[in-house]
This record gives C-alpha cells, sequence and structure tokens, in this order.
C-alpha cells in the first residue's frame, strides 16, 4: 500500500554510431591502394544504477533530459572510430521505470546497486574497407552510424516521509512546509477522514533531498483513534527526525513550554516509540513581538527540565512568513538523518516493494515497414527498421544509395508498391527524402 507517489517524467537519448569513412590507400609505392576506410564507434548507453544515497525523484524535476555521446567517426587507414562512453544516471533505491506511451513497466529498481539499459547506444556504421569484393574491390560504401534509442519514460516512487511535522494546529506548520518544500508528490486518498496530509520534498545543497509530513490532528484525542485511522499513524511511525514545531508569539494565549509537554504526552500516548525519535525544536514566528522574550524563558525552562548529562534538543529560531532562519534548520535536520537509523517496524508489510517479477523489459519486435497513399498520389514508407536502414545510408556516395535500393528489393517493398499499384515515376517518400519508382 503506497501512500505518497513521487513521480517525475523524463527524455533519455543513446549515443548515435560513429559514421562509417570512405577512403583509400593512398601511398607512394602502391599504386592501386584499396579501400582503408573504418568502422565508426559505437554509441553510448544511458544506464540507470541504484543509489541508496538518494531518497526522492527531486534531481529530476531540475534535469529532465538525459543524452549519452555519439562515437566517434571511422578514420582512414583502417582506423576504428573511438566507442562512448555510457551515460550512467542514479536513481533512488525502489524506482519503478515505466514507458510513457504505454503505461507499460520495464523494471523495478530495488536492490543497492542494481543497473539497467534504459536505451541503448547504436552501433557504428561500416567502413568501406567492409564493403570491398573481388567484383568491386574499391567500393565506395560506408554507412552511417545507427541512431540511438529515444524514450520518454515515468520514474515512480513510493516514499516514505523521513521528517514528521508536530505541534498544535496553528503554529504555522504549513506555512512552514509550503516554503521549504517546492515538490508535491501524490498523495493517496485517506478512506477514514476528509483529511489531506500535508506532504512536501525538500531539497537542501547539493543533491540531498528529504520527504517532510505534517502530522495533522495529533491532538484532541487522536491517540485513542479519533480523526486519523492506523494507515496514517503507521505511515508517521516511519519517520526518523520529528521537528516540533512552537509558537513563540504566545498570541494564542498559551505558554509555549506548556504546548512542547503537551504534545510530546500526546506522542507518547501513541504508544508508537516516537519519543525515541530525536527531535529539533522549531522556535515559529520569531518576527513577532513578544517572541523574542518568550524564547529567552522557554529556553531556561527547557534547561531547567534536562540535567547536564541528557542531550537537550536543539532549538532553531525561524519564521515561516519571513523565512529567516530556515537555511540552518534545513542542513541541522538532514544532518541528523544522515546518522539515524531507520526505525525497524514488526509490520511492514505494506510498506514492501513491488513483487520483483514485475519486469517486462523494452519490446525489440520492430516493424519492419509500412506503407501508405497519399493525397497527391505519392507513396510514403515508414516503420523502424526501414526508418532507420535510411539513416544508416550514407546518401553521398552513389554506391551506398544502390546498396539502399537492394535492401529495399530483399524486403519485398518493390513487390509490395507494385501489386498497390505503384506505376513508373511515382513519388515514393521516406521522411524528408523522395526518389522515383522505377518499375
Amino acid at each position: 500500500m503506497s501512500m505518497f507517489l513521487d513521480t517525475a517524467r523524463i527524455e533519455v537519448k543513446a549515443g548515435k554510431g560513429g559514421d562509417g569513412a570512405v577512403s583509400f590507400r593512398r601511398e607512394k609505392y602502391v599504386p592501386d591502394g584499396g579501400p582503408a576506410g573504418g568502422d565508426g564507434g559505437r554509441g553510448g548507453d544511458v544506464i540507470f544504477i541504484v543509489d541508496e544515497g538518494l531518497r526522492t525523484l527531486m534531481d529530476f524535476r531540475y534535469n529532465r533530459h538525459f543524452k549519452a555521446k555519439p562515437g566517434e567517426k571511422g578514420m582512414n587507414k583502417g582506423m576504428h572510430g573511438r566507442g562512448s562512453e555510457d551515460l550512467i544516471v542514479k536513481v533512488p533505491q525502489g524506482t519503478t521505470v515505466k514507458e510513457f506511451e504505454t503505461d507499460k513497466i520495464l523494471v523495478d529498481l530495488l536492490a543497492p546497486g542494481q543497473t539497467f539499459t534504459v536505451a541503448k547506444g547504436g552501433r557504428g556504421g561500416r567502413g568501406n574497407i567492409r564493403f570491398a569484393t573481388p567484383r568491386n574491390p574499391a567500393p565506395e560504401v560506408a554507412e552511417n552510424g545507427e541512431p540511438g534509442e529515444e524514450r520518454t519514460l515515468v520514474l515512480e516512487l513510493r516514499v516514505l516521509a523521513d521528517v514528521g511535522l508536530v505541534g498544535f494546529p496553528s503554529v504555522g506548520k504549513s506555512t512552514l512546509l509550503s516554503v521549504i518544500s517546492n515538490a508535491r508528490p501524490k498523495i493517496g486518498a485517506y478512506h477514514f477522514t476528509t483529511l489531506v496530509p500535508n506532504i512536501g520534498m525538500v531539497r537542501v545543497g547539493d543533491g540531498d533531498s528529504f520527504v517532510v509530513a505534517d502530522m495533522p490532528g495529533l491532538i484532541e484525542g487522536a491517540s485513542q483513534g479519533i480523526g486519523l485511522g492506523t494507515q496514517f499513524l503507521r505511515h508517521i511511525e516511519r519517520t526518523r527526525v520529528l521537528l516540533h514545531v512552537i509558537d513563540m508569539s504566545g498570541m494564542e494565549g498559551r505558554d509555549p513550554y506548556d504546548d512542547y509537554v503537551a504534545i510530546n504526552d500526546e506522542l507518547e500516548g501513541y504508544n508508537l516509540r516516537l519519543m525515541e525519535r530525536p527531535q529539533i525544536i522549531v522556535a515559529n514566528k520569531m518576527d513577532m513581538p513578544d517572541a523574542a522574550e518568550n524564547l529567552a524563558e522557554f529556553q531556561a525552562k527547557l534547561a531547567a527540565n534536562y540535567d547536564e548529562f541528557e542531550d537537550k534538543p536543539q532549538v532553531f529560531p525561524v519564521s515561516g512568513v519571513s523565512r529567516q532562519g530556515l537555511q540552518n534548520l534545513l542542513e541541522a535536520t538532514n544532518e541528523l538523518l544522515s546518522e539515524t537509523p531507520e526505525f525497524p517496524l514488526y509490520e511492514d508489510a505494506d510498506f514492501a516493494g513491488q513483487d520483483e517479477e514485475a519486469y517486462y523489459g523494452f519490446d525489440e519486435g520492430a516493424r519492419d515497414y509500412e506503407i501508405s497513399r497519399e493525397d497527391d498520389a505519392s507513396w510514403t514508407l515508414s516503420g523502424e527498421k526501414l526508418e532507420k536502414l535510411f539513416m544508416m545510408t550514407n546518401l553521398d556516395h552513389d554506391d551506398s544509395v544502390f546498396k539502399f535500393a537492394r535492401q529495399l528489393r530483399g524486403m519485398g517493398i518493390d513487390e509490395d508498391l507494385r501489386s498497390r499499384g505503384a506505376r513508373d515515376g511515382d513519388i515514393v517518400r521516406i521522411g524528408k527524402f523522395e526518389f522515383e519508382f522505377v518499375d
């Protein structure tokens, strides 16, 4: 049962293969130098790898295009072009990769270090050294490199909150969450309440990000099961760090320290072992008139209730409205998260990853070709295999063009066009390229 779904849509493009070369040996004492054009190098693949350090898909909101480099062109003297390096893209553990057009699951990346090639680089085109035959010892034929695969993918990650916001309803938790986070994952429907939990993704510094959940309705008897169902409570149980938000302005006529004690009593009442979580105290609304005075009083009471050997929670004075003090708070939270292990739970079944059998892979079966008749009586040829062959044909050399014509005949396209009524001189198109049908 996933609670929150973090999603990102990205474009991946593998590298094109390098073009093959057409060249001939030109050496002083070799009167009839043969072909010497080398093959092009392989284009780079795009490969996903699971990185345990990542917790959200935040990075993919800022960078949506991933393109591997093309292979080098073939060279003279029969030298091959160099193959390109693969592009490695790090994803969080538990990422599901889907094809955007079909919504089909390609792979569930569940194990640390697991890799999956999401787009294959094109092979290098063959140079003219490969096309020499006894009948044609000096061919002017070379292939262009094969295009790299291009795909639009959807990444999905079932996220669990790392950080929980606790505090009375009016302390400014929602405001705080809205200013520190800039991503809202999709949130599952809760059947037990009209309440939609507030969830945000927070990005800190270079590449670190974490998930924050407001824990609404903890007060007013929630621990007795009123208002919130056990599903959401179980989710709260997963949090590793609690941010305890306190209204330091005292505007509601309540004492900030009494609020702090009341919330902690409530947390203990859950019997969710939430009091074992490290807490950071967020002294909010510090832009209000009496806040500084109230904070000094709060600090004194806090100190009086902890002896010198106990770890006192850190207190960060902030203002959600003017955003002062937030950066320090986020950095401290991130640091505390990195050193706080996940708490083992007894009932983890609902949060288990998806069934590992859900890997379907990519469809390898490319269509050979399709023929359609246009309004102007011309013909259009399309299809993955045909278009790939065309893109790999070097149109600068007649030999290459003749070779392509033979390939079309071999696929049965000439015969097919004839049977559909194509006549001598009809225009046939592949993409933007036009040629005449010769019967």
